[in-house]
C-alpha cells in the first residue's frame, strides 16, 4: 500500500546560457549560478557543460507547488542570466551554435565523463528534463518501472523540444533523444523481476568498470541513485512552465496507475524490447506530427489517438490527486496549438533567422 512519502513530485529542468546579443552558447554557468544562489540557494547548480545550469524543485505534494517552484526557479534563473549579461533558454538543443564553442565543467565528476565517453561527453549539448515520484517501497518502484515503459513515448511526443541541431532541422521533433541514446547507459531498461534483480545488475555494471557510479545508469525511466523515487528521463526540457507541469502531472498519474495495476494483480506487460525501440524512435522522430505507436495494441496510430488513450487510461488518478482539469487542458492545448518543435519550426518560417528561434525559447527575468 502507497506510504505518507509516496507519490510525491519532483522535477529537475536544463537550461542554455546564450550571449544577449548574438543568441550564441555563452559559457557562463559559475557567474549565473553564483547569482542565482542568492536568491534560490541549493536549487540551482551546474551541469555537462559549461554554458549550461540545471533548478531542482523541493519534494512537492501537489501539481500546483509544482508550479510555483517551476516559475519561481525559471525566474530567478533567468534574471540571474541577465544580470550577467545572458540570457536563459528552455530548449532541448541549442538551434545553431557548435559544440566545440564549449567546455566541459570542470568538476571531477564531469571531466571523469569526458575522460571516459571522450567525444560522446563533449557533443552532449542537449537540455532534458527529469520528474522523479515519490515510491519507497522497492518492488513496488520496480513494477511501476516496469509497467511504465509502453506508455513513455506519447509523454515524449508531447514535450518534444529540440528539432535542430548546429543550425539545420533534424528533421526530428526531439533530436536530443537520438543524441542521448549514444551513451551506453542511455535508452530503455529491461524488464526487472524484482528489486533484487535490479541491484544485482547494477552491481555487476560497477564491478566490471562499466559505471563508476550508481548514478551512471541513464534509463528513461530508472529508480534513482540518491532519492526513494521513480525518475523518468524521457522528456526535453519544456519550451513553456504549462508544459513541464503537464509532463510531471503525467508522470505521476502513470506511476499512480502503474502501482495499481501492480496491487490488483493485472497482467504485466512484457512488450519486446525492439517495439519500444521503435515506438522510442517514432516519437523522437515525429512528435505529434505523424502516427505513433500503440506498443500495447501492436499497432500504429494517429498522434492524437494515442495521446486520447494515455489520458483516459490515468484519469482516474488525475481525478484522484485533483489534477484532471489542469493537465488534460494543457495536453489538448499542446496537440492544438504544436509541441515546442512545432513551434521552434513556425518560429523558424517567419524571416529564416534561428535567433528567432532562440528568442522564443528563452525565459524570462521578470
Amino acid at each position: 500500500m502507497p506510504q505518507a512519502g509516496d507519490f510525491t513530485l519532483g522535477m529537475e529542468e536544463e537550461f542554455f546560457l546564450v550571449d544577449a546579443a548574438t543568441r550564441s552558447l555563452r559559457r557562463g554557468s559559475d557567474a549565473v549560478i553564483d547569482r542565482a544562489r542568492e536568491a534560490v540557494g541549493g536549487h540551482a547548480d551546474h551541469e555537462l557543460q559549461l554554458s549550461q545550469l540545471e533548478s531542482v524543485t523541493p519534494v512537492c505534494r501537489t501539481l500546483q507547488e509544482v508550479r510555483g517552484h517551476l516559475s519561481r526557479l525559471r525566474r530567478e534563473l533567468a534574471a540571474a542570466a541577465e544580470a550577467e549579461g545572458s540570457r536563459l533558454v528552455a530548449s532541448g538543443t541549442h538551434p545553431f551554435s557548435h559544440w566545440d564553442e564549449d567546455r566541459i565543467t570542470p568538476k571531477p565528476a564531469y571531466l571523469g565523463l569526458e575522460r571516459d565517453y571522450q567525444q560522446v561527453a563533449r557533443e552532449q549539448l542537449v537540455c532534458g528534463s527529469h520528474v522523479h515520484v515519490g515510491l519507497s517501497e522497492p518492488d513496488a518502484a520496480i513494477q511501476v518501472m516496469n509497467r511504465m515503459r509502453p506508455w513513455l513515448w506519447p509523454v515524449l511526443a508531447l514535450s518534444a523540444n529540440s528539432p535542430f541541431w548546429l543550425g539545420s532541422d533534424t528533421g526530428y521533433a526531439s533530436f536530443r533523444t537520438e543524441v542521448w541514446t549514444r551513451w551506453p547507459m542511455g535508452g530503455i531498461p529491461e524488464h526487472f523481476d524484482s528489486r533484487a534483480e535490479y541491484d544485482a545488475v547494477v552491481e555487476t555494471l560497477l564491478a566490471a568498470g562499466a559505471i563508476d557510479d550508481r548514478a551512471r545508469i541513464y534509463w528513461d525511466v530508472r529508480l534513482s541513485a540518491r532519492f526513494p523515487t521513480v525518475e523518468v528521463r524521457v522528456s526535453d526540457v519544456c519550451l513553456s512552465v504549462d508544459e513541464a507541469v503537464m509532463v510531471a502531472g503525467l508522470c505521476r498519474a502513470l506511476a499512480r496507475t502503474c502501482h495499481g495495476e501492480a496491487v490488483r494483480g493485472a497482467p504485466e506487460p512484457r512488450p519486446r524490447h525492439e517495439l519500444l525501440r521503435a515506438a522510442k524512435w517514432r516519437a523522437a522522430r515525429y512528435g505529434l506530427g505523424a502516427d505513433l505507436i500503440d506498443v500495447a495494441g501492436h499497432r500504429s496510430v494517429p498522434a492524437k489517438e494515442l495521446v486520447a488513450e494515455l489520458l483516459a487510461w490515468v484519469r482516474p488518478a488525475l481525478e484522484e490527486d485533483g489534477d484532471w482539469d489542469e493537465v488534460s487542458a494543457i495536453v489538448e492545448e499542446t496537440v492544438a496549438g504544436g509541441t515546442g518543435a512545432a513551434r521552434q519550426r513556425e518560429a523558424l518560417s517567419r524571416n529564416d533567422r534561428l535567433e528567432d528561434v532562440v528568442d522564443l525559447a528563452t525565459v524570462s527575468g521578470t
